[in-house]
C-alpha cells in the first residue's frame, strides 16, 4: 500500500513544485492523529508510569501503544505526503496524569491517551516517547513540507487520579486505594481533606475541594466536566504549584511574578522554542477568556521566529504561528474569537452536512465561500469526523471524503478516514470513545485510499479550493469550478463514463487540461471538453 519516498517523490514533483510557494494559512489541509491510537514505533514505552491494560472494562480508554515514533515511521514511508496533508495535528505530547478515572458509568478505565489531562507542561509524556524522538518526528515533517500542531489545553490541567496523588505523596488518599476498582475508586479519596493543597493550590485552579474555590457560574469560571479549572484570568503572583514542587523531573522554575497564565504561556511557547513546533489546535476555547489567548498567541509567535533563526535548515518557511482553535459548536460564521490570536476555528457546522446530496452541498461551498472571501479575511477548519462527535459513515466515506476535500476554508482529515478504519466500542455515557478505536494499519481499504489521495494531492496543488469563487457548471453530473487571480479548478465529484462540460469562463480555448484524478489530457474547444470519467473529474492546467 506504500511507496518509498523515492517513488514518491517522482510521483510528486510536479505538486510539489506548484505547491512550494503556496500560503499554508490559504490552504491548510490537516491530519488530525491521536497519537496513542495511530502508529506504534516503540512498544518499550507502552506502559511507562505502571499503565496497564484494562482487566474490567476492555482497551476502549487504555492506552493502546502509538507514539511520536510511530508518527516518525509513516512520515519515513510518505503516507501523509501520498495525502497530500500539509500539516499534522497530533495530541498533546506532553506528561499527563499517570494514573485512570472512572470512564463511562462505571464502565472502563479511562487513561489521559488523548493528552488533555495535563500533569506536568514542560517533560515528555513517556508513553509518547522522548525529546529526541519528537525532534526527529518533527524534522522529518518539516522536510517534508508539513508542518506540526500541537493540540493544547490552556483551561485545565487533569484529574486528582489516585496513582498520580500517591505517586507525589499528597496524603489525602485511604489505604488500600492500590486496589481500588470502578465502583469504589471514589471511596479511598478523602475529599474532605484539606491536605489537598498540595495538589495544584487554590491559587492556581477551583476545584470545589477543601480550601479551593467552587467552579463559577460562567464560560471562563466554570469547571468542565469536574476538571479543576485554570485560574487563569487571575493577575495574583504565584509560585510553582505544590505537585510540581516535588517532581524531581519537572523542567519548570519559578518565574519572577508571574501569573497562572503566565506560567502556562510560558511551558507552552517553550515547546515551540525548542522544536519548531508550527502552531496550535487550541482546546475548549470559550472556556478560556481572549486575553489570555492573545497572550499565547504573542508569545508562541515570538518563539518560532526565535527558533527559525537559529534552525535555518530545519524551517519549512518563514510564516508565522499558526493557531485554530475548537469553540463547541462554531459554524462557518467569523466571529470574535477571530480577533482572539486564531487563524481559524474548527467548523461543527460541516459534518452533519456532508452528507446530503450534491445540491445541497453546492448550497453549502457557495455560503462558505461567499463568507471566506468577505473582508477581513478568516478561516475555518471543516471535517466529516472527529474524536468528539461521531465517524462519518464508512459505507460512505468517498462521497465524505470528496465533500471534504473539495470544500471551501481549511479542512481535517481525522485519522482512518482516508482507510475505513471502524469504530470501537462505545461505552454507555461516553460513546465518543468508539471515535478513537486503533488505526487499521492491517485492513486499510484500497479504494477509498487511493480516492482520498488523488483528492488530498489535488488540493494540495489548488488554493482555489480553499479561496476560490466558487460557480456552479451544471446540476447533472454534478460540477462545479472554483477561481481565484491565479488558479483555477473544475470538479465533478461523482461522475461515471463520458461526460461534457462547458468551461467558457474557467479554461480558455485551445488549453491543455488534465484530468488528475485519471491522468487523461484534453483541450477546450468551443468552451466545453469531452472526459471520461471513472467516478471523479478533477480538471487542471496541464504542466507545459
Amino acid at each position: 500500500m506504500r511507496r518509498t519516498l523515492t517513488t514518491l517523490a517522482a510521483l510528486l514533483l510536479s505538486a510539489s513544485a506548484q505547491a512550494g510557494s503556496l500560503s499554508f494559512a490559504d490552504n491548510p489541509i490537516v491530519y488530525f492523529a491521536v497519537t496513542d491510537r495511530f502508529a506504534n514505533g516503540n512498544p518499550g514505552n507502552d506502559h511507562s508510569y505502571g499503565r496497564a491494560a484494562d482487566p474490567q472494562g476492555g482497551d476502549v480508554g487504555s492506552f493502546h501503544g502509538g507514539d511520536i515514533a510511530g508518527i516518525t515511521q509513516q512520515l519515513k514511508a510518505g503516507y501523509f505526503k501520498e495525502l497530500g496533508v500539509n500539516a499534522l495535528w497530533i495530541t498533546a505530547p506532553y506528561e499527563q496524569i499517570h494514573g485512570w478515572v472512572v470512564g463511562g458509568k462505571q464502565q472502563f478505565q479511562h487513561y489521559a491517551y488523548h493528552g488533555y489531562w495535563a500533569l506536568d507542561y514542560t517533560t515528555m509524556d513517556a508513553n509518547m516517547g522522548t525529546r529526541d524522538e519528537l525532534r526527529e518526528m518533527i524534522n522529518t515533517a518539516h522536510a517534508q513540507g508539513i508542518r506540526v500542531l500541537f493540540d493544547v489545553v490552556l483551561n485545565h490541567p487533569g484529574y486528582a487520579d489516585l496513582r498520580t496523588l500517591s505517586e507525589y505523596k499528597v496524603p489525602v488518599l485511604w489505604p488500600g486505594h492500590d486496589k481500588a476498582t470502578l465502583r469504589d475508586y471514589h471511596s479511598f479519596i478523602d475529599y474532605n481533606n484539606f491536605e489537598f493543597k498540595q495538589w495544584w493550590g487554590p491559587d492556581w485552579v477551583r476545584a470545589g475541594l477543601p480550601g479551593y474555590s467552587d467552579g463559577g457560574q460562567d464560560d471562563y469560571t466554570m469547571q468542565l466536566a469536574y476538571l479543576p479549572d485554570f485560574r487563569t484570568e487571575s493577575g495574583k503572583a504565584v509560585g510553582l504549584p505544590p505537585i510540581l514542587q516535588r517532581k524531581s523531573d519537572t523542567r519548570a522554575v519559578v518565574l519572577p511574578n508571574a501569573t497562572v497564565r503566565t506560567y502556562l504561556v510560558n511551558w507552552l511557547a517553550d515547546w515551540v522554542r525548542e522544536f519548531g513546533v508550527d502552531g496550535f489546535r487550541a482546546d475548549t476555547v470559550k472556556h478560556v477568556e481572549p486575553a489570555s489567548w492573545l497572550a499565547l498567541r504573542a508569545a508562541a509567535t515570538e518563539a518560532l521566529q526565535d527558533w527559525k533563526t537559529r534552525h535555518p535548515e530545519q524551517k519549512i518557511d518563514d510564516a508565522p504561528f499558526w493557531m485554530t482553535g475548537e469553540a463547541w459548536g462554531h459554524g462557518p460564521e467569523r466571529s470574535s474569537w477571530h480577533d482572539a490570536g486564531f487563524d481559524s476555528m474548527i467548523n461543527f457546522d460541516f459534518q452533519h452536512r456532508a452528507g446530503g446530496d450534491w445540491k445541497s452541498i453546492d448550497g453549502v461551498y457557495r455560503q462558505y465561500a461567499g463568507l471566506l472571501n468577505k473582508s477581513p479575511r478568516y478561516d475555518i477548519l471543516s471535517y466529516i469526523s472527529s474524536h468528539d462527535t461521531s465517524l462519518f459513515p464508512r459505507e460512505r466515506l468517498k462521497h465524505g471524503l470528496s465533500a471534504l476535500l473539495l470544500a471551501p476554508g481549511g479542512v481535517q482529515l481525522f485519522y482512518g478516514d482516508e482507510s475505513a478504519r471502524q469504530p470501537g466500542a462505545a461505552p454507555i455515557g461516553d460513546e465518543q470513545q468508539a471515535t478513537r478505536s486503533s488505526m487499521n494499519w492491517g485492513s486499510l481499504d484500497a479504494a477509498t485510499l487511493a480516492h482520498a489521495r488523488k483528492l488530498g494531492q489535488f488540493r494540495l496543488r489548488h488554493p482555489a479550493l480553499a479561496r476560490g469563487e466558487h460557480r456552479l457548471i451544471d446540476e447533472k453530473p454534478y460540477a462545479f469550478a472554483r477561481v481565484t487571480d491565479g488558479d483555477a479548478v473544475i470538479a465533478v465529484p461523482e461522475a461515471q463514463g463520458a461526460v461534457s462540460l462547458k468551461v467558457h469562463g474557467v479554461f480558455a480555448d485551445g488549453a491543455l487540461l488534465r484530468d488528475a484524478y485519471t491522468n487523461q489530457t484534453c483541450i477546450v474547444k468551443d468552451g466545453a471538453v469531452a472526459v471520461n470519467a471513472a467516478g471523479t473529474v478533477l480538471l487542471e492546467k496541464a504542466a507545459p
